[in-house]
């Protein structure tokens, strides 16, 4: 097949899922990892795709931000592997900086049924809602108010960022839309970013909490270097993926599985 008719097959197949990977077009056209790279590194001049880590995915999913309630619905055996990971990091009477993402709400459920004590502080309303009807006395909340976002329940802005500033705690555990390929950690939304970047800045320790689907997506604004997390739990990578990981700061712990988690 000439090079053209494959890019234009390639195209097709993208706009049809989204997404495509390096070695979808190597097993498909059979290519060599070199050529099919060229040939999206070609389709990107274009305009055509934006390419990630180990594939690429139409320029447009740099900009989505599903709900709240939607993200919460995907793959919850992946999230809760993730959560139960990182409550076990948790030592009795720390405090916890949890951001707005669905990842981080499956974290309070999981601290909450473990019974630990705890201060949680957080700018996500279901997760104040979760500690508030079910914490019981052990665990503390500390809500951190601003502009209500409706989309994603959380408060952000000027007033949001003053009150994490007016904080330390010991941990924040967080998600993001997507690293870019310099290692970033992205967000859609900007006032979301600056939030996960003053926990980042407030807490003793940042850990991320990802899984693979988040090496080929990525958000318009940047929160902090992957390098500024101490640690990183991921679910589901792939060797190269965690190579990838690596190579860019923060000590991994890779857990078992393959489903997809978003933020």
């Amino acid at each position: 097949m000439i090079a053209e008719a494959r890019r234009r097959e390639i195209s097709e197949r993208l706009h049809a899922v989204g997404t495509v990977s390096v070695a979808e077009v190597e097993t498909q056209f059979g290519v060599s990892p070199m050529t099919a790279r060229r040939d999206l590194a070609e389709l990107e001049r274009r305009g055509v795709l934006r390419r990630t880590h180990g594939g690429a995915v139409l320029p447009q999913h740099a900009t989505h931000e599903d709900s709240f309630a939607r993200r919460l619905e995907i793959a919850a055996d992946a999230k809760l592997r993730l959560a139960e990971a990182a409550v076990d990091l948790v030592a009795p009477r720390e405090s916890v900086f949890l951001d707005s993402s669905t990842t981080s709400y499956f974290v309070a459920r999981r601290l909450v049924e473990t019974g630990l004590s705890a201060t949680v502080l957080t700018n996500c309303l279901p997760i104040m809602e979760l500690v508030f009807e079910q914490g019981g006395p052990r665990v503390d909340l500390i809500g951190i108010g601003g502009t209500f976002r409706r989309l994603t329940r959380s408060f952000v802005g000027p007033f949001a960022v003053d009150a994490i500033r007016g904080h330390v705690a010991d941990r924040v555990f967080l998600s993001v839309k997507g690293l870019a390929g310099n290692g970033a950690l992205t967000d859609p939304d900007p006032l979301e970013a600056e939030v996960k970047r003053t926990m980042i800045e407030q807490a003793a320790e940042a850990t991320l909490l990802i899984d693979g689907s988040k090496l080929s997506d990525r958000g318009l604004s940047v929160i902090a270097p992957l390098g500024e997390v101490a640690g990183v739990i991921a679910d589901g990578l792939s060797p190269e993926q965690r190579e990838w990981v690596q190579a860019r700061g923060g000590s991994l712990r890779a857990l078992t599985g393959s489903a997809s988690a978003e933020d």
